[in-house]
């Protein structure tokens, strides 16, 4: 779960938590808390890694345009299947990733929250287990607790990186249904390499079979190729992305994942009918259509993130090596004292539960600025 340094439920309602007790709640979720990052009323928020540019006003314009055409519609359930959208994400996908994919290896759905949780409805649930190797994203062991599925927290290295040999043996060891890796990794930003992943792969099926899915979320964003080529003739593997960081539509909950067609086929007898709005769709297209400009934009934050790590060690901090649009830095004696060092000084960064550790996202080059002076203090008072 996400560990903030704010309290709160993460919802508006102001019922107390312990009324909760009242209810009858699944046991696995009690004492559980909503994921969530506090958004606090400061100059500069750098928590939650989104893009900080706005859309460009031609595809804003053109999103409206593309609106408004499905307006005319709205009487009408949307394209439940979506072939449309399918069909360019997969016309991207071939572009960019470096593997040819069609329609038929492409689904959909409102941000890649929804499909995780479509393949753990499908794949996991009651009496069946997922792992993940964790500090990772706390949404795996919350998806898989919300299906009903076992979550099993594997090992990492010191370093952040999956530690091969241990993996395998858990793997071996517990047979879980579905294996989570998450690369680039969220909250480190470590990416994992293909010969990690098609390792792990064999250990699972021959476990398994279990299904192994690759969470590529900041995949733009990496110094290393997509690992979408590892799909080819790996019917159990799966690669989910989503449009809210490198298309900076963050707003727009749209994810996608990219597999055999079978597994397309089977996540479908789990999705709500018309899960995709006319909306949703019609954004969504827009965007794809404005992808070179977007794409402009990832460049541009991960020079800014390339400048992050360099001025952070600089400055004497430890900075795990990134690939995504964040930089995780440390090492602190107290992680809390320290973001609220930061926060004293208008800037908004992530503690989220690594011992000894903070996150930044790379923001706009005044933003980035803003947060290495407040850390240039934060070290002056430290070595005083």
């Amino acid at each position: 779960m996400t560990n903030d340094s704010t309290t709160g439920t993460g919802t508006d309602a102001g019922a107390p938590r312990n009324a909760w007790d009242e209810l009858p709640i699944r046991d696995e979720l009690r004492g559980q808390s909503p994921y969530g990052a506090p958004q606090l009323d400061v100059p500069v928020r750098l928590n939650t890694n989104e893009n900080p540019y706005p859309l460009p006003d031609a595809l804003v314009d053109r999103i409206a345009e593309r609106v408004r055409e499905a307006a005319r519609d709205l009487n009408r359930y949307p394209d439940r299947d979506a072939v449309e959208l399918r069909t360019e994400l997969a016309r991207y996908l071939t572009r960019t990733a470096g593997h040819e994919v069609t329609r038929a290896h492409v689904w959909a759905a409102n941000g890649s929250n929804e499909v995780l949780q479509q393949l753990l409805q499908t794949f996991g649930g009651p009496g069946r287990t997922a792992i993940g190797f964790e500090p990772s994203y706390s949404m795996h062991a919350l998806i898989a607790r919300g299906t009903g599925t076992g979550w099993i927290s594997g090992p990492r290295n010191e370093d952040f990186t999956i530690d091969v040999d241990a993996a395998r043996a858990v793997i071996a060891r517990e047979r879980p249904d579905v294996v989570f890796i998450t690369s680039p990794n969220n909250p480190t930003g470590t990416a994992v390499d293909a010969d990690t992943v098609l390792a792990l792969y064999d250990a699972a099926q021959a476990a398994g079979p279990s299904m192994v899915v690759v969470d590529e979320a900041y995949g733009e964003f990496s110094h290393h190729a997509s690992l979408l080529p590892l799909i080819e003739g790996r019917r159990h593997l799966v690669l989910s992305r989503t449009m809210s960081k490198a298309f900076g539509a963050a707003g727009l909950r749209l994810g996608y994942l990219a597999a055999d067609p079978a597994v397309v086929d089977a996540v479908q007898l789990v999705r709500l009918p018309y899960h995709l709005s006319s909306v949703t769709q019609a954004t969504a297209l827009a965007a794809l259509e404005h992808t070179d400009t977007l794409l402009g934009y990832v460049a541009q934050l991960k020079s800014e993130r390339d400048r992050i790590v360099t001025e952070l060690r600089a400055q004497g901090f430890d900075v795990t090596d990134s690939d995504a649009n964040f930089v995780q830095f440390g090492r602190f004696a107290d992680s809390h004292t320290a973001w609220r060092h930061i926060l004293d000084r208008g800037v908004l960064v992530r503690d989220n539960g690594v011992p000894g550790w903070l996150r930044v996202s790379a923001g706009t080059p005044a933003e980035n600025d803003a947060f290495l002076d407040a850390v240039r203090e934060l070290k002056k008072e430290h070595d005083a």
